[in-house]
């Protein structure tokens, strides 16, 4: 991959200008675990990187459906090296359930960034969530999980509804001490990796709708050893193909109830939370891979009698990198921070626990966003070479398509962000903090935030639902940019805050950067050393 890749074989914590500071910023004692971010950055930049390559282009996995002498087992066949990663990776998931942070699995997430292998981990850790939390008669199933030496996976997806969950038409049958669940689910990532999925089923008599959805543990094999299940076959996918992706028949499977039914719903939503933070840092380490390419290529190529990276359009673009990449991530690391101080709270929940949820949904929403234009735009800087699959950044670019889909796409992210706001109350506490940030700054650029975050507030609340459903995902984006203008300025240092204020000038104020940008090196150079300016 030397040959197809600039940022391959490099250090990516090193080459880190971000998160040190929101780590410090949200993290108390991270520095303990440097040493830790430093080893996962060289396996990030090398050898996962180079693996998530190689299963891309020449190890996809295949499934296996029947033994030599006959017998149906539905595993599926991977490549030896993605094997031995994915038992490595499982390290990720262990910080939240052994006494430590959230902060350290995202950061780990974000710099590993591949949708794929990341994937696999976070249904696992969705998966060792639900035990954690509501089954913990199934500590010994949490202890392979955590080692490494099982997977888990998150079914909730069926033909007929998609991200309607209150059309899942697979049902629950009570017998005896365990569940048997009958009907299918249509797209069900970790399909024959998974050895214990969560699985929504509708028990027998429960009311229609969401409410009535309950959560089981449903292990590959029942209690005597026998498949519990049937992949009807995998999924031929544009990207994440690291992650085998099926649909999963149930005719009477094995399954455990998880917590209590009448709950069922609202676990669901917990699990999907913890996912969204993921697909958050996830689409920002795509969008930081692609930068890297991009940076170094620029630095590399020349036209025109000059180097690329002299050009003012391409520093106009190597800042617009910088800009989205440096926000998104500020966004996600606060929800995260929410996310760690809320997340062991169960139905009723408290207003702390709807915020983080708020957090979530506009943090997942913006940086897909964001993600996905990264890495368009690092592919452009390439030129026509970026399009070609010999090039890293042509799979980066297909891979970072997913985010927007993955765990709810934007639409229902902005319907669920208008929830929260009104109807759980998140709109006060989100204006006092932001509002409170963005007073404290003094600057043009922060007024400019305050006065969009509060008129989107305002103004969403003299509308119909109807009216106010049209205009959620355009008020979503617009929350979550003044939020992120004030993260960026919290952060304290001389580039953030000149990355604040070109924020807001682009997403806010809907102006073109200021050329003034052009001759800060500082703002978008990453690992390279100055050169002159343009």
């Amino acid at each position: 991959m030397e040959h197809q890749s600039y940022a391959y074989g490099k250090n990516h914590w090193a080459l880190e200008p971000d998160l040190p500071s929101l780590l410090n910023r949200y993290w108390k004692g991270w520095t303990a675990h440097q040493s830790e971010l430093e080893r996962f950055g060289a396996l990030a930049g090398g050898v996962a990187y180079r693996i998530a390559d190689h299963v891309d282009k020449e190890a996809r996995p295949v499934l296996v459906m029947h033994d030599l002498n006959g017998q149906r087992i539905d595993r599926v066949r991977l490549s030896p090296a993605q094997e031995a990663l994915n038992r490595e990776l499982a390290a990720m998931n262990r910080a939240p359930y052994q006494g430590g942070s959230w902060h350290l699995h995202f950061a780990l997430g974000y710099l590993l960034a591949d949708p794929g292998l990341y994937c696999i981990q976070t249904i696992t850790n969705a998966t060792l969530y639900a035990i954690h939390k509501y089954a913990p008669q199934f500590a010994r199933w949490k202890e392979e999980l955590l080692a490494g030496r099982a997977f888990g996976a998150t079914w909730m997806t069926e033909v007929q509804g998609g991200s309607d969950l209150g059309a899942n038409q697979v049902r629950a049958v009570p017998e005896g001490a365990v569940w048997r669940l009958w009907g299918d689910k249509y797209f069900s990532s970790g399909a024959g990796l998974t050895d214990y999925a969560i699985v929504s089923a509708r028990p027998e008599g429960a009311p229609a709708g969401p409410k009535g959805i309950a959560l089981f543990l449903v292990p590959r094999l029942d209690s005597q050893g026998q498949l519990n299940y049937r992949v009807r076959r995998l999924k031929d996918k544009l990207a994440t193909r690291a992650v085998p992706s099926g649909e999963v028949e149930f005719a009477g499977a094995e399954a455990h109830l998880i917590g209590r039914a009448e709950e069922g719903i609202y676990y669901i939503l917990e699990t999907l939370t913890l996912s969204r933070l993921a697909n958050a840092a996830g689409a920002m380490g795509l969008a930081r891979k692609a930068q890297l390419e991009a940076l170094f290529r620029v630095q590399a190529r020349r036209a025109f009698g000059k180097k690329l990276e002299e050009h003012p359009l391409i520093r106009r673009d190597l800042t617009d990198l910088a800009v989205r990449i440096a926000g998104g991530l500020a966004l996600t690391f606060r929800a995260v921070a929410a996310w760690d101080e809320a997340w062991q709270e169960t139905p009723p929940y408290s207003p702390r626990y709807h915020y983080a949820r708020l957090l979530a949904h506009l943090a997942k929403a913006r940086t897909a966003e964001h993600g996905t234009y990264c890495t368009q735009l690092g592919m452009e800087l390439f030129g026509g070479v970026g399009f070609v699959e010999d090039f890293a950044i042509a799979r980066l670019a297909r891979e970072a398509l997913i985010t927007p889909i993955w765990e709810g796409p934007a639409n229902v992210q902005a319907l669920d962000t208008l929830e929260v706001l009104f109807r759980k109350g998140a709109a006060e506490p989100f204006l006092a903090e932001f509002g409170a940030k963005l007073e404290a700054i003094q600057s043009e650029e922060a007024r400019l935030a305050l006065a969009r975050l509060r008129h989107t507030l305002d103004y969403l609340q003299t509308l119909s639902p109807e009216e106010a459903q049209w205009h959620a995902k355009e008020a979503l984006r617009t929350l979550a940019d003044a939020a992120t203008v004030a993260l960026l300025y919290e952060l304290g240092s001389e580039r953030h805050a000149r990355l604040a204020a070109l924020y807001a000038r682009r997403f806010l104020a809907q102006e073109e950067y200021p050329a003034w940008a052009m001759q800060e090196e500082a703002l978008w150079r990453v690992g390279l050393e100055p050169t002159s300016a343009a």
